[in-house]
C-alpha cells in the first residue's frame, strides 16, 4: 500500500492529514470515563418527566459551556428532575460544549434510568430525581490508575501527599472562582508529578476541602505506587500522573501538541467490565473503521458550521424554550438568555396577575403565584415601575442574582423585561413563610424543637453562603421570619436577597441613606446611621433567633418587669440564669436544653451592641455544629425601646408576600424603606 499512496501525493497527503487528525481529536469525542446509573426506576421516554429530562439536558449543554457550570431544577413533585454539569476548569468553551453534547447523547442511551452519572476527560454530568444539589456526596466512587509502578514509591507517595493537601487548599480556598486547581512537583532529577483537583461550584468552599480530602483518603487504596491515578465523585475529582495532561490557564486558543503517551495504556478501570477490554485487533479495526468515517465526518461538520454560521445571522433569538419563548432581533447584553421569560407567558401563568393569585404585597411592589405551561409553579415579583433602573442593569444584575444557588436560599429563575413590566421569577415555595407558623397560635405546634433547631441551622447556612462562599458578597439587609420560606419539607429557604441594585441602592458597604428593612429586626449602626456590612446581618440573625426559640415577635413583644422588648425580655433571663424560661410553651418538654441554651448565648452574642463583638456567620455555623467549641460571654444588647422612636417615625401597613398584614414603624425622609437587599460585588 505504501508505494501506491507515494505514488498519488495528493491521496498521501490527505490520509497523512487525517491520520493527524485523528491523534489530535478533542478529549470530548472520547468515551465516558465511566458511566453509572444508581436508580434502579426506569422512565417512559414519552412521558412528562422524559420530556423533563430532554429540556434539562439541553439547557445543561447550553448554559455550561457559557460558564464551565450549571445546575437547574425542572419540573413538579414525581416530574421534577435536578441536573448539574461542570467542565474541567482548562476546557475552553468550544470543547466544553462538544463534550457536553457528547455526553447528552450518550448517558439517555445509557442510561433510561430516573438517575445517572457520567465522567468524561474534560466534563461531567449528573442528573437524579432526587435533590442533590448544593451536597456534598462521595457516593458513588471510582478508581483509575496509570498500570506502570512508580520506582521510588516511598519518596513518591510522601512528594504526593503533600502535593495533593496543597491542591485541595487551593482548589477550597484560593482565588479560583470554579474550585479548580492544578501544579506540578518535582520528585527526581528527571521525573515530575502533575496533580489536579475541582469541586462542583454549587458547593461551599468548606464541603469542598471536606470532598477534596476525602478523594486523597482514596489515593492509598486505587493508587498506591502507581505513576498516575484519577479518583472521580459525584462533588469533587483528583487526578495526578508523572506527565503533564492539562492545559494552562493563560495558553492560546490553540492547543500545544499533547504530551507523548506513557508506553503502555494509561488507566485500569474499577471495576473491570467486559465490555471495556481492549485486545490489539479491536484496536487496528477501530482505527480503520475511523479512517474511513473521519473524512465524511469532516465534510458534514465544515458544511454544517458554514451554513449555522449563514443561518445564524439571519435568524432571531430564541429563549426559555418552545412554551416560553421570547424572539429578539439583537443580541441580549448578557450570556444568561435562558434568564428571560416571555410577558404573555407569566401573564397566563397568573391569570394576568389576578387578585385570586396574590401572595402578598410589600415595598417593592406584588407577588404573584403562577404555573407555567409545563406545569412548573412559580412565584412572580412584579417591581415597582418607579424602581429608578435601566433595563438592561436590571437584566446584567438578574445575570448575577441568579448564580446564587444554594439549598437554603429562594432560586431566582429569572426576569421579564418587555415595555414598563420588571418582573422577578422565583421557584415557587408551597408552605409560605416561617412567621405563618411560629407566629400563630394554632400552628406553632407545628414547629416541635427538632424541627426549629434544624430551620436555625438552615438560615445559618444560607447567610454564610451569601456572605463568604458564593461568587458575590451579598448583604440582605432585611432578614425576618416573613423572609424565610419553608419548603414542601420544611426545609428554610431565605428570599428577598441581593436585589437592592434593582431597585436603585448602588452602595457596596459602609453608609446608606437608603434604610432597607424592618424596624426591631435592623442593627442600630445600620438603623440610626446608615452604617451597614455583614455584622448587620448577623444582628439580624440573632433576633430571629430569640422569635424562633420563644415564638414570640419581636416587634409585637410586649412584656412586664420592666421588659419592653425581645432583646431586655431573654437578656433579664440570661443575667438570671434562667434562660430555660424563654422556651416558647407549645414545644413542650420534647427538646434538648443544652441546644436551648446555646441558641440563646449565640443570639445575645449576635444582638450585642458593638459591631467588632458580634460573631462572624461562619463562627456561628460552628458553634451551632460542634458543642466543643468555648462560646464568649455577651455583652448587654442593644435595646429597641418603643419610647425612643422619633417624632417623625410612623406606622405604615402592608401585606408580606405571604399575604400577612405587617405593621412596621417607617422612618421620614430623607430615608426610605425599599425592602429590598444589597448586592455586595466582590469576586472570589
Amino acid at each position: 500500500m505504501m508505494p501506491s499512496l507515494l505514488s498519488k501525493p495528493f491521496e498521501f497527503l490527505l490520509l497523512s492529514s487525517l491520520l493527524l487528525f485523528i491523534f489530535h481529536l478533542p478529549a470530548s469525542t472520547a468515551d465516558p470515563l465511566w458511566t453509572t446509573c444508581p436508580s434502579t426506576a426506569n422512565y417512559i421516554v414519552n412521558s412528562t418527566f422524559g420530556t423533563n429530562l430532554n429540556r434539562l439536558l439541553s439547557s445543561l449543554s447550553s448554559n455550561t459551556s457559557l460558564t464551565g457550570f450549571s445546575n437547574i431544577t425542572i419540573g413538579e413533585n414525581q416530574n421534577r428532575i435536578y441536573g448539574l454539569a461542570q467542565c474541567r476548569g482548562d476546557t475552553t468553551p468550544a470543547i466544553c460544549r462538544d463534550c457536553l453534547n457528547t455526553a447528552r447523547q450518550e448517558i439517555v442511551g445509557n442510561c433510561p434510568n430516573r438517575t445517572a452519572l457520567t465522567w468524561y476527560d474534560r466534563c461531567f454530568l449528573r442528573y437524579s430525581s432526587q435533590r442533590f444539589l448544593s451536597s456534598s456526596d462521595n457516593n458513588p466512587l471510582f478508581y483509575m490508575w496509570n498500570t506502570q509502578n512508580i520506582s521510588n514509591p516511598s519518596r513518591f507517595n510522601q512528594i504526593l501527599s503533600q502535593m495533593m493537601k496543597n491542591l485541595a487548599s487551593t482548589a477550597a480556598f484560593g482565588s479560583s472562582k470554579r474550585m479548580y486547581a492544578t501544579n506540578s512537583t518535582s520528585f527526581s532529577d528527571f521525573q515530575t508529578v502533575y496533580g489536579l483537583m475541582q469541586c462542583t461550584d454549587d458547593l461551599s468552599r468548606n464541603d469542598c476541602n471536606l470532598c477534596l480530602e476525602g478523594a486523597i483518603a482514596q489515593i492509598p487504596t486505587c493508587c498506591n505506587g502507581k505513576q498516575g491515578g484519577r479518583v472521580l465523585g459525584p462533588s469533587c475529582n483528583l487526578r495526578f500522573e508523572i506527565y503533564k495532561f492539562y492545559d494552562d490557564l493563560a495558553t492560546a486558543p490553540t492547543p500545544p501538541p499533547p504530551s507523548p503517551p506513557p508506553p503502555t495504556p494509561t488507566s485500569a478501570l474499577v471495576p473491570p467490565s467486559p465490555n471495556t477490554t481492549t485486545t490489539g485487533r479491536k484496536r487496528n479495526s477501530s482505527r480503520t473503521i475511523i479512517i474511513i468515517i473521519v473524512p465524511i465526518v469532516v465534510a458534514v461538520v465544515l458544511i454544517s458550521v458554514i451554513a449555522a454560521c449563514f443561518l445564524w445571522r439571519k435568524k432571531k433569538k430564541s429563549v426559555i424554550g418552545k412554551d416560553h419563548r421570547i424572539e429578539r432581533n439583537e443580541s441580549l447584553p448578557f450570556d444568561e438568555e435562558s434568564l428571560l421569560f416571555d410577558l404573555g407567558a407569566i401573564r397566563a401563568a397568573t391569570d394576568d396577575f389576578s387578585e385570586d393569585n396574590k401572595l402578598g404585597e410589600g415595598g417593592f411592589g406584588a407577588v404573584y403565584k403562577g404555573k407555567l405551561s409545563d406545569g412548573q409553579e412559580i412565584a412572580v415579583k412584579r417591581l415597582s415601575r418607579d424602581s429608578g433602573q435601566g433595563s438592561e442593569e436590571f437584566k446584567n444584575e438578574v445575570a448575577l442574582i441568579a448564580k446564587l444557588q444554594h439549598r437554603n436560599l429562594v432560586r431566582l429563575l429569572g426576569c421579564c423585561v418587555q415595555g414598563e413590566e420588571k418582573l422577578l421569577i422565583y421557584e415557587y415555595v408551597p408552605n409560605a413563610s416561617l412567621d405563618k407558623f411560629l407566629f400563630d397560635p394554632n400552628k406553632k405546634a407545628c414547629l416541635n424543637w427538632e424541627r426549629r433547631y434544624k430551620i436555625i441551622g438552615g438560615v445559618a447556612r444560607g447567610l454564610l453562603y451569601l456572605h463568604e462562599d458564593s461568587r458575590l458578597r451579598i448583604i440582605h439587609r432585611d432578614l425576618k421570619a416573613s423572609n424565610v420560606l419553608l419548603d414542601a419539607e420544611m426545609i428554610p429557604k431565605i428570599a428577598d436577597f441581593g436585589m437592592a441594585k434593582i431597585v436603585g441602592v448602588d452602595e457596596t458597604q459602609g453608609n446608606t441613606s437608603n434604610i432597607a428593612g424592618t424596624y426591631g429586626y435592623m442593627a442600630p449602626e445600620y438603623a440610626m446611621h446608615g452604617q451597614f456590612s455583614v455584622k448587620s446581618d448577623v444582628f439580624s440573625f440573632g433576633v430571629l433567633l430569640l422569635e424562633i426559640v420563644t415564638g414570640q415577635k419581636n416587634s409585637n413583644f410586649y412584656e412586664s418587669d420592666h421588659a419592653e422588648d425581645l432583646l431586655s425580655y431573654a437578656w433579664k433571663h440570661w443575667k438570671t440564669g434562667t434562660v430555660l424560661k424563654l422556651i416558647d410553651p407549645t414545644i413542650g418538654e420534647s427538646y434538648s436544653s443544652s441546644e436551648v441554651m446555646r441558641c440563646i448565648h449565640i443570639a445575645l452574642l449576635c444582638v450585642q451592641e458593638d459591631v467588632i463583638d458580634r460573631p462572624t456567620m461562619s463562627s456561628i455555623v460552628l458553634m451551632l455544629n460542634s458543642f466543643t467549641v468555648t462560646l464568649a460571654t455577651p455583652s448587654q444588647p442593644a435595646f429597641f425601646i418603643a419610647s425612643r422612636m422619633a417624632p417623625d417615625m410612623s406606622m405604615t401597613e402592608s401585606r408580606t408576600q405571604t399575604g400577612e398584614v405587617n405593621q412596621s414603624p417607617v422612618m421620614a425622609s430623607p430615608w426610605s424603606v425599599n425592602e429590598m437587599s444589597i448586592t455586595e460585588l466582590d469576586p472570589r
